[in-house]
């Protein structure tokens, strides 16, 4: 861990000391519904996640990202679209297998930029029943400013989401298939499958535990370097500063399964503004 990931992973715990000081007074005044409303995908919320993530031992080395992952919902009559876009900034050392962001990497000395930009959007019930879901296309945009940040090409596929909230908890699973479809005619086609399996469980005074693991499987690799399955987990709190509510989390997950060339586990911290309609 270097210096500046070291200083993060600090900061990021005095946050969670400050938040925890400041609210040990306060009494419970929604937060756990809040909590709920945040944990759906699908929930018609706008909100402006950004997640930190840092991946250790692959063969290169350390690589890091930051995901800015608005979310924009709309409500037509008695349906939700909403709008999930994940911009990916990314530092890498050279080629790291195993990672959503870049399904086919290139070998090279390293980069530092602008990765692939997804799109999606769900159509999802605006009064769903106890089973929530939203289904609907996802697009993975040639938006790479460096070759070695990116696929190299534009990639399309459905993806779609399912999941339960039987109080304190959160159940549910997204999934994603993408083929491309254009782009560089030199680069190898994108056929990967990206599953996440994500559990919440809310204690009082908005505090939850979390399991979020992305799975993903590189259709175009052999059978031996195809899937990439990390298992671990984290906790989060439900907060606010003034009258913006937030939300941040921290998470660590060992790779169980993974191509060559992958790291073993990553740590991420993610810091949420809520926008509750």
């Amino acid at each position: 861990m270097n210096r500046k990931q070291r200083l993060l992973l600090i900061l990021s715990l005095i946050l969670f000391a400050a938040i925890a000081s400041a609210q040990a007074q306060e009494k419970k005044s929604g937060g756990d519904d809040l909590a709920a409303k945040t944990q759906n995908p699908v929930g018609a919320m706008y909100s402006l996640p950004f997640k930190f993530s840092f991946d250790y031992g692959a063969d290169n080395g350390e690589a890091s990202f930051l995901n800015i992952q608005p979310v924009l919902p709309q409500t037509i009559g008695e349906w939700n679209l909403i709008h999930r876009v994940i911009a990916p900034l990314i530092d890498t050392p050279g080629a790291v297998t195993g990672t959503p962001e870049i399904p086919n990497p290139i070998p090279g000395d390293g980069a530092t930029g602008l990765g692939d930009i997804n799109y999606s959007v769900f159509l999802s019930p605006a009064e769903p029943e106890k089973i929530i879901w939203g289904l609907g296309p996802s697009l993975m945009m040639d938006t790479a400013t460096n070759d070695q940040l990116g696929s190299g090409k534009w990639s399309l596929g459905p993806t779609a989401v399912v999941l339960v909230q039987p109080k304190p908890w959160t159940l549910g699973l997204l999934g994603r298939q993408l083929w491309s479809f254009a782009g560089d005619s030199d680069r190898n086609s994108v056929s990967q499958l990206l599953l996440e399996p994500f559990i919440n469980y809310n204690l009082e005074g908005g505090w939850y535990l979390i399991s979020d693991m992305i799975i993903t499987a590189n259709w175009e690799a052999d059978s031996g370097n195809r899937w990439t399955v990390p298992l671990g987990g984290g906790f989060g709190k439900m907060f606010a500063i003034g009258s913006q509510k937030m939300n941040t989390k921290l998470e660590a997950y060992y790779n169980v399964e993974k191509p060559d060339g992958a790291p073993d586990w990553s740590f991420s911290w993610t810091l949420q503004f809520l926008f509750p309609r």
